[in-house]
């Protein structure tokens, strides 16, 4: 290989382990590399420290959908350096509130592949150790500090960041949380510092904190609420506890979503079924584990492999053989495929919809209640998981919307038009990306004018009728107990 081509190959392994500040600057057209386990038959019966061995595997931007790319962007490792858009806007402008719906961070798998160890992850905070954030540190310090804290319910009880050696089951990493101290020095630069958001003096009641009931969850939004407002004053900070993945909070009775729901799981069984190289794969697998091929396909094996991959360990072997690369590239297709097909059936459709109204309801209320002067939270924080993302961007219309990755965010910006008070807009945004004109509800509005933000008029026809229209109903109760099946 020549020098030319040898050197940006170079400089990308060495960019990799540094931190982001420190990162060297290389072709524009080049992605991060990839470090991927592999391992040769005459390794297979060694000691998993042995087995393991490290290979560059250069990922770009591929022209159709690729499994490992997709799986690498659904890691979001830490260190690469993200262009976004939060706050960005006219100069005629004024930004009036934000919220935020946050996916936790990085975690340990909640499922063990049957007879194999299980990834050797430590979950016990240290600077020093890749991927690592400038504030982790005072992170820590500041975490051991907030017996003053308001929490609801169980979230008291909970540690406020991860500490154990080897990580428990569903425990949020290093990993997770360095993604959302990220994403708060992200909003932290083009909200407060940008736009003055929050005056130095903001109080308790300008912000409004929901987490559910899980570590990760929690310690995600501090870590994010850390580097957004750094050294924060624990008497100020109250967390409300939601005891619902969906934020339903006390609008949960809804049988026709559960009805969705349930034929929505009965779709991706038949479609799975379908699947021969994926039931191969998992006869594959369950013969290299030694067990039958539906105890390993319960364990939801590509939850652990997962966790493998995002953390560069060597995939599980046995004296029968080793999981493989190509085992996990088979099912993280399936799942790329599966996305494809949910869309085009719209059972999801009509579930997230019914089971998202609450939670969007109450983000347009709060949006309400600003644009016309009444007292409202300038800053929300919603810290929950994929299953609360996922149909949220479903029901708003992003079709084209990659799963929700580790520490992904979804933000709602409410923006005023400086010299015409009464015009207010939204602005929405998908890890940085400002997808607003990918909704359902502002495609056409793009086409037909040329304001560079969407009315808010819009956001509000779309929960307040649009939800309804959809689903051939004309309130939500209606729509949940309408005895259509």
């Amino acid at each position: 290989m020549s020098s030319s081509r040898l050197l940006p190959l170079l400089l990308l392994v060495v960019s990799r382990w540094l931190p982001v500040g420190m990162q060297l600057k290389t072709q524009a057209n080049l992605l991060p590399v990839r470090l991927l386990p592999a391992v040769s038959e005459s390794e297979e019966v060694l000691p998993a420290k042995s087995r393991k061995r490290i290979m560059p595997d250069l990922l770009t931007e591929p022209s159709a959908p690729d499994p490992l790319y997709e799986a690498n962007l659904y890691c979001n490792i830490p260190g690469v350096a993200e262009h976004s858009m939060e706050g960005h806007a006219p100069p005629n402008f004024k930004l009036l509130s934000v919220q935020v719906m946050i996916r936790h961070g990085d975690r340990y798998p909640l499922y063990a592949i049957p007879k194999t160890k299980r990834p050797d992850i430590n979950c016990v905070l240290d600077p020093v150790r890749n991927p690592s954030h400038p504030n982790l540190a005072n992170f820590i310090s500041h975490m051991t500090k907030g017996s003053g804290s308001q929490m609801d319910g169980t979230l008291s009880s909970l540690p406020r960041f991860p500490s154990h050696s080897l990580c428990e089951m569903g425990e949020l990493t290093q990993t997770g949380v360095v993604q959302h101290l990220y994403n708060g020095q992200i909003l932290r630069e083009n909200y407060l510092k940008k736009h003055k958001l929050l005056s130095n003096d903001w109080t308790a009641k300008q912000l409004y904190i929901e987490s559910t009931g899980k570590s990760r969850t929690l310690q995600s939004g501090l870590a994010l609420l850390y580097s957004f407002l750094p050294g924060f004053d624990w008497k100020k900070i109250s967390i409300r506890h939601q005891w619902s993945s969906i934020f339903c909070s006390s609008h949960c009775d809804c049988p026709l979503r559960n009805h969705y729901l349930e034929e929505e799981q009965r779709r991706q069984y038949s479609y799975r079924i379908k699947n021969v190289q994926l039931e191969k794969t998992y006869v594959d697998m369950a013969k290299v584990v030694g067990v039958p091929t539906r105890l390993l396909r319960a364990s939801n094996p590509i939850d652990s492999l997962l966790c493998h991959f995002c953390h560069n360990v060597t995939f599980p072997c046995s004296k029968n053989g080793c999981i493989d690369i190509e085992h996990f590239k088979v099912i993280k297709a399936h799942q790329i495929e599966d996305e494809r097909e949910r869309h085009e059936k719209q059972l999801y459709y009509k579930y997230a919809l019914l089971a998202t109204y609450p939670l969007i309801n109450q983000t347009v209320s709060r949006m309400q209640r600003m644009s016309e002067g009444k007292k409202a939270e300038v800053f929300a924080l919603y810290s929950a998981h994929d299953v609360t993302l996922s149909p949220v961007l479903s029901a708003i219309g992003l079709t084209e919307a990659r799963f929700p990755r580790f520490g992904a965010r979804l933000v709602f910006e409410l923006w005023q038009k400086t010299d015409q008070e009464k015009e207010h807009y939204v602005r929405i945004l998908y890890n940085g990306e400002d997808v607003t004109f990918q909704t359902s509800f502002c495609r056409e509005h793009e086409r037909r004018s040329n304001q560079p933000l969407c009315p808010l008029s819009k956001f509000v026809n779309f929960v307040k009728k649009g939800v309804f229209s959809a689903l051939n109903s004309t309130s939500y109760y209606d729509a949940c107990h309408q005895r259509s099946f």
